[in-house]
């Protein structure tokens, strides 16, 4: 990820940051029944390796930011490429603090209320030798984040997918699966919830691509992740069907739509949303199964465009909207990705703020060269707490007008 020298005021960088584009129930799979539910205030963590930093589409932010747009919630994603839970890829600028000392810094300054724990994927190359070591570690680690009032939840690591040979590959997947059996041993012997992405992973690379090397995932392979971060929350997405009927007197629907009263006629709908769904890689996802399709029945011979809110979203003959579209593309979705767009943005500053260009010079042991800089850093605070009132401002769906229209 990109890392930028922080010299510039608190002014300049607000000028940048205007021209931004405008109690559920989980079975958790180590054995205890939880409720999970996103509260105002609540500060939510991402600690672990490249399984975290890699999310530079910010999907598992994304994800569950959009379930609760009534509630104010702070994430801050500490993921580290190459991290372990002794925290020793965070050691390469400065000690005193040591790479541990680091980490607890870290995670004591995120003021986490929900920590998402990620680790296991590094370790795991020591094999059956290295578990009992993980082991210890994790559970200092719990001990923190217990200290701290924190509801942690841990991931199992995903496997590697492909790019070694089929034989290292096969050993290297065993000694992961090891891993996540330890951590989800860990979650029930502590009373914490263990969600699996092993499993989902290795389903998911049969139905799309969603790696470049085998290791990382992509981002395809991040939404889909985020999905099954959901479906481990137990935030599952029934497919969604909207049903319109044309008649004589204009339209008729049924729930979730419901038709424009005044301009039936011109048959108008909208279409009552309780959160705003993941925005879909329509080229990439062609096996993933249909969330949301329209159905439009009893229209005459001919081709119909469905537009929303003036923009044309797709086109299709009367007989395909009888027999039902999906739709991944306009209206709703083009309002998810201005909250993505807002997401990253905020990601990059906090990116900036807690891992700048010259930590060595900046925070570390020769802060006296360059620690003037630290004040900069600071003031980024105030571009992502504005970031982060326009998230929670814009993640309420919008009303948005749906139309039918022919085309000539």
């Amino acid at each position: 990820m990109r890392k930028i020298a922080l010299s510039t005021t608190f002014g300049y960088v607000l000028l940048l940051f205007f021209a931004i584009p405008s109690i559920v129930m989980a079975q958790n799979q180590a054995g205890k029944t939880v409720e999970f539910e996103l509260k105002d205030s609540d500060r939510v963590v991402f600690l672990g390796n490249s399984l975290f930093e890699s999310d530079k589409n910010g999907y598992l932010e994304l994800a569950l930011t959009t379930r609760w747009p009534d509630k104010k919630v702070t994430f801050r994603n500490l993921g580290w490429e190459g991290d372990n839970v002794f925290g020793q890829a965070r050691s390469h600028f400065t000690n005193p603090p040591t790479a541990y000392e680091t980490l607890m810094q870290q995670i004591t300054a995120a003021k986490p209320t929900i920590i998402f724990i990620a680790y296991g994927g590094v370790e795991a190359q020591d094999g059956a030798a290295g578990l009992d070591k993980f082991k210890d570690g994790l559970n200092k680690l719990l001990d923190k984040t217990d200290e701290l009032g924190a509801k942690a939840i841990l991931l199992s690591p995903i496997p590697v997918l492909s790019g070694i040979p089929v034989d290292i590959l096969e050993s290297r997947n065993k000694d992961l699966q090891l891993y996540a059996k330890a951590i989800a041993d860990i979650a029930k012997a502590r009373d914490k919830q263990f969600i699996d992405l092993y499993n989902p992973v290795t389903d998911f690379q049969k139905q799309a691509k969603i790696s470049e090397d085998g290791i990382h995932l992509n981002e395809v392979g991040y939404y889909l992740m985020a999905t099954a971060l959901e479906n481990g929350l137990g935030l599952v997405s029934q497919p969604q069907v909207i049903n319109i009927q044309v008649v004589k007197s204009g339209l008729e629907a049924a729930t979730p739509a419901k038709i424009v009263p005044s301009e039936a006629q011109q048959m108008k709908f909208t279409i009552a949303e309780s959160y705003l769904p993941l925005p879909l890689l329509a080229a990439e996802l062609p096996k993933i199964e249909q969330k949301r399709t329209v159905k439009i029945g009893g229209l005459k011979k001919g081709f119909y465009t469905l537009i929303a809110d003036n923009v044309p979203v797709i086109t299709a003959s009367e007989k395909s909207w009888g027999a039902g579209i999906e739709i991944k593309q306009g209206g709703v979705f083009d309002q998810t990705k201005q909250i993505q767009h807002l997401i990253n943005k905020k990601n990059d500053l906090f990116f900036q703020q807690y891992r700048p260009w010259n930590e060595t010079y900046i925070t570390g042991f020769r802060a006296y060269e360059q620690g003037r800089h630290k004040e900069g850093l600071a003031d980024l605070e105030y571009i992502m707490v504005w970031l982060e009132n326009q998230i929670y401002l814009n993640s309420a769906p919008k009303s948005i007008v749906y139309q039918i229209v022919t085309v000539k």
